[in-house]
């Protein structure tokens, strides 16, 4: 693996496990991330009676496990089924996949720019990690904002450029998008060239890299205003602030508006 981990998971952590073999009295498992072996006892599997073990897990199949006991001076890891929660097995599921396309990632990067892995890691992974508290997630902001999100953070500018270029490829980030209805008028003989322009400002706001505010007419006196952002909350803000700008514009000049926002 790329990412330096401790040598045993912590009590209370969350692990990917892979079922080694099947007891009587439970089953032995590989910590997937650990490289090291752990029990699952049979009286961990489910709250209620086991009488088979095989239909709650099966050699090979892959689950997630809470870590109860450690005892690293033995290497021994007790592990629990039953005490992990549809929400904790679906964002520990989730964490693990992205810390492996992480990790595929960084390998495309020692690849494409013939500089060992390690190097890599130690230039420009261990950063990434201490500043976004994961590496995925510097890597989606990298895909999101562009290389000076590496160069800021002091990552060589070869590595930085090369990763940046591997994750805009790979890593598609999706947005959300929100809309509202404005609805302006404004009696002036320049009225028209008059709402053109609080628009236009509307449009214009300043807006995080990666986010879209698109102004259109449906049909005058009404215009839309859809946003696309990475979050609801980012949209919302860039929604009202863009939605008060036309309004402001338009009062200001001697016209009237109003805003609608759209479900």
């Amino acid at each position: 693996m790329v990412v330096r981990k401790p040598e045993f998971p912590e009590v209370g952590d969350l692990v990917i496990a892979t079922i080694k073999s099947t007891t009587s009295y439970g089953a032995y498992v590989t910590l997937d991330e650990y490289s090291k072996e752990g029990l699952l006892h049979i009286s961990e599997i489910s709250s209620g009676w086991v009488r088979n073990i095989r239909s709650f897990v099966r050699e090979g199949q892959k689950v997630v496990l809470k870590v109860l006991r450690v005892n690293a001076e033995k290497g021994h890891v007790d592990l629990s089924l039953r005490r992990v929660t549809k929400h904790d097995k679906r964002e520990k599921i989730l964490a693990w996949k992205r810390e492996r396309k992480a990790e595929s990632l960084l390998r495309s990067a020692s690849k494409k720019s013939k500089i060992p892995i390690k190097e890599i890691y130690e230039k420009a992974g261990s950063i990434i990690e201490e500043t976004f508290g994961g590496l995925y997630e510097g890597l989606e902001k990298t895909a999101r904002d562009g290389v000076d999100v590496l160069l800021e953070i002091g990552v060589p500018k070869e590595i930085a450029t090369t990763i940046a270029e591997v994750v805009k490829e790979k890593i598609k980030i999706s947005l959300v998008k929100i809309k509202g209805t404005l609805e302006l008028q404004c009696t002036k003989p320049n009225g028209v060239v008059l709402i053109q322009e609080s628009l236009l400002n509307a449009q214009k706001i300043e807006k995080p890299t990666g986010t879209i505010v698109h102004v259109y007419a449906i049909s005058p006196p009404k215009y839309r205003i859809e946003v696309s952002a990475e979050d609801y909350k980012e949209a919302e803000k860039l929604l009202e602030k863009a939605s008060k700008t036309a309004l402001d514009y338009i009062t200001n000049v001697g016209g009237q508006g109003a805003f609608k926002r759209e479900k």
